[in-house]
């Protein structure tokens, strides 16, 4: 109770402006950080957890159990950024190797990986290797009709942008758009030099063109 009364800003008429009344004190009390683009008490309870995580992460590993380790490698191997710049973009081109390579990023894809491209098959890769669900969405969860059992669900997928909304407004939505369909063009011409294929501008865009305009479709 203290804490809401906290949050709020009794000085200000419910009847005129009530997020003022009721937010009002939070507002006065926290600015947003540079780096977000909110700010709750959740996030502030996510910032505490990750400075006693980073703690636990980096206590050696003797007699941990097997999780434990697991979890402070992973800790260690993001941490190691020199060996990181040393791979530089070798990481993402061998997974894209793994998913039948990216079009757009091969000299010529229709001839010489099409043929034997599966979408089935580089789903359930992108599925079980990657945590990464494209085009469908699929998990195991209860039977909302008997709850004693897990059944698999088939769902729409999230989308590349946080809602549809971005595909289709004006103002700041279109000013992001623009940003993610050059953010798509730039990684497209960053893998073409890192791959010594010729550079091909008008390629590359009318290609991220296409890739947009089927999020789009996906969206709508």
């Amino acid at each position: 109770a203290a804490r809401i009364i906290q949050n709020m800003d009794p000085t200000a008429d419910p009847c005129k402006d009530f997020y003022q009344y009721a937010c009002g004190g939070w507002l006065n009390r926290h600015v947003i950080p540079e780096t977000s683009s909110r700010y709750s008490i959740f996030d502030i309870l996510r910032d505490e957890l990750e400075i006693i995580l980073k703690g636990v992460l980096e206590t050696s590993d003797q007699g941990d159990r097997e999780a434990f380790q697991k979890a402070k490698i992973l800790y260690k191997s993001c941490m190691n950024e020199s060996l990181i710049e040393q791979r530089d973009s070798l990481p993402l081109l061998e997974a894209l190797m793994m998913v039948g390579d990216w079009p757009v990023a091969s000299a010529d894809w229709n001839k010489t990986k099409e043929p034997s491209w599966s979408m089935e098959e580089k789903l359930s890769i992108m599925n079980s290797r990657f945590n990464k669900r494209v085009l469908i969405d699929m998990f195991v969860w209860n039977d909302d009709r008997d709850s004693s059992r897990h059944i698999i669900y088939i769902d729409q997928p999230s989308l590349g942008m946080p809602s549809r909304d971005y595909y289709f407004n004006g103002g700041n939505y279109q000013r992001v758009r623009e940003a993610y369909l050059q953010f798509m063009i730039t990684i497209a011409k960053m893998i073409r030099e890192d791959k010594n294929m010729s550079k091909d501008d008008s390629f590359v865009q009318e290609e991220m063109t296409k890739v947009m305009e089927l999020e789009t479709e996906i969206a709508n």
